[in-house]
């Protein structure tokens, strides 16, 4: 699984948030692109701010944690959690800067060495930080062929 740490998969992502407009077209879910990119933004941030908001959620670690960063792809249509849902149409080049930049803060914590558990799914190693963040946009990235 790649890493949004490695340098090349940092510069390639970027590329890919970039390639996204308004012309790209979905090829599973409800989401449009302005919506998917202001949703992939919760998750970085929770990343980068890395609050100690406890243990996680028992249940979701021990059946869901290990498919945040194992090589196994998302199921495409998955639930999205409801505070997660864009309720309206969002900008797509103002949503795009804005997840462009979080991507790059996230980078920028490549050496960070402590990390506070994840609010949901508990403590990850940094290795594990990086391969969740990378999935997780990595499924999105290609839910709109970018």
């Amino acid at each position: 699984m790649k890493s949004l740490f490695e340098e090349t998969t940092y510069h390639q992502t970027l590329s890919r948030i970039e390639a996204l407009n308004e012309n790209s077209e979905r090829q599973w879910g409800k989401m449009t692109a302005g919506q998917m990119a202001w949703h992939c933004q919760f998750p970085i941030s929770i990343g980068i701010k890395n609050p100690n908001k406890g243990t996680g959620n028992l249940f979701v670690r021990l059946f869901f944690k290990k498919q945040m960063y194992n090589d196994t792809p998302f199921r495409k249509n998955l639930p999205t959690a409801p505070n997660l849902k864009a309720k309206e149409e969002k900008d797509l080049p103002s949503e795009k800067a804005i997840l462009r930049q979080l991507v790059t803060n996230f980078y920028d914590c490549k050496s960070r060495k402590d990390w506070n558990p994840h609010p949901l799914f508990g403590r990850f190693t940094h290795e594990q930080w990086g391969k969740m963040e990378y999935k997780h946009l990595d499924h999105h990235l290609t839910q709109f062929g970018v």
